[in-house]
């Protein structure tokens, strides 16, 4: 089985737009803003052998403030940019509808695990918001919160704090040479 480093978008991979200490996604590829060292982090990470997903909650597509299309779009824009990642999985829904694919359910997890053979005990969930460390302990994975000091609580122990996506690579990446 293959493993895997599942990684937030807003706030991980790019930038987000905070406003009233609480983060929220670019409204469209002119906002967007790839965090420093994402390239370099992924590409590594890669390397090791991980399958790299993005599992992203994007609701205003349900509140109806976004397309789907302007989603797909930054998507895109990332793959375009050289971001070495394998896949998107995208949970459109909003707290409302009662999804197993919003985090901080994990089905984006494991469903893809399911599809495309990963073992999540292997594998590595990356976030910046509570959602993402509690979706990936649900699923099983290590998890990393990278810590934005939103003003929004924060996840539930257990989980490895670091500062950014490359910190977060370094760490997992330390752990790959220990277990050698």
């Amino acid at each position: 089985m293959r493993r895997a480093v599942f990684l937030d978008r807003d706030g991980v991979i790019n930038r987000a737009i905070v406003r009233d200490g609480k983060p929220y996604p670019p409204s469209n590829v002119d906002e967007l803003e790839i965090v420093p060292g994402a390239a370099d982090a992924l590409a590594r990470l890669r390397d090791a052998g991980y399958h790299l997903v993005v599992v992203t909650n994007q609701p205003d597509v349900a509140r109806g403030t976004r397309t789907k299309q302007a989603v797909e779009e930054i998507h895109e824009a990332l793959v375009k940019s050289g971001l070495a990642v394998d896949a998107f999985k995208v949970c459109y829904h909003d707290d409302i509808d009662q999804c197993n694919c919003r985090k901080p359910a994990p089905g984006l997890l494991l469903t893809t695990a399911q599809e495309e053979g990963i073992d999540l005990t292997g594998s590595f969930m990356v976030g910046d918001r509570w959602r993402d460390v509690e979706a990936g302990q649900r699923a099983g994975c290590t998890t990393l919160f990278i810590d934005r000091n939103y003003a929004e609580r924060k996840p539930a122990q257990p989980y490895v704090r670091v500062g950014s996506l490359p910190e977060a690579a370094e760490w997992i990446l330390s752990q790959e040479a220990k277990s050698r």
